[in-house]
């Protein structure tokens, strides 16, 4: 019952959670503020941010698992690219996380780490962008290739599995 490749599938959750996180981090220093104990706010920021490390952690491995057949479609380099970028993120979500698991502590290290987290949250975003840019180009293409969509077999009228069609047209950029 699962998806067939699996990749495309699991990166949309650390996506979900790399943009739910500063707004978890903003809203649990705001909920210190209010008055409530900063290992109580602060749990919800640090839950995000292991859900999002592990999330990326399983979006490397199946990406390391459908490496091959990408790679057939859209050359080493191009591919080789995208993993640099995506074990970048996981390693930058991997210490996010840590920085997080210290803003539970009390008093001044608790605060600065809490303040250091909420930033580094907001720039994970910029990291992630990179890593799901660079995918999306594998995928749907740009002016040097078609994409995986239109290489992993067409459907109705030319669509890819995904039933979206290849970008065959040259970017704007």
């Amino acid at each position: 019952m699962l998806p067939s490749p699996l990749h495309p599938a699991i990166v949309h959750f650390p996506i979900v959670f790399m943009m739910l996180l500063p707004l978890a981090a903003l809203g649990a220093l705001w909920a210190i503020r209010r008055g409530w104990s900063p290992v109580r706010a602060w749990a919800l920021p640090v839950a995000f941010a292991a859900a999002l490390a592990l999330s990326a952690w399983v979006a490397v491995e199946t990406g390391e698992t459908d490496e091959e057949r990408a790679e057939d479609v859209v050359g080493e380099q191009a591919l080789d690219a995208h993993k640099t970028l995506a074990t970048r993120f996981l390693y930058l979500s991997g210490g996010v996380l840590v920085v997080m698991v210290l803003g539970l502590m009390g008093g001044a290290p608790g605060r600065s780490a809490r303040a250091l987290g909420s930033v580094a949250a907001l720039g994970l975003i910029l990291a992630g962008f990179q890593v799901g840019h660079s995918g999306g180009r594998l995928v749907y293409g740009d002016s040097a290739t078609v994409g995986l969509v239109g290489a992993f077999g067409a459907g109705a009228e030319g669509e890819g599995e995904s039933g979206l069609r290849p970008n065959t047209e040259a970017d704007d950029d």
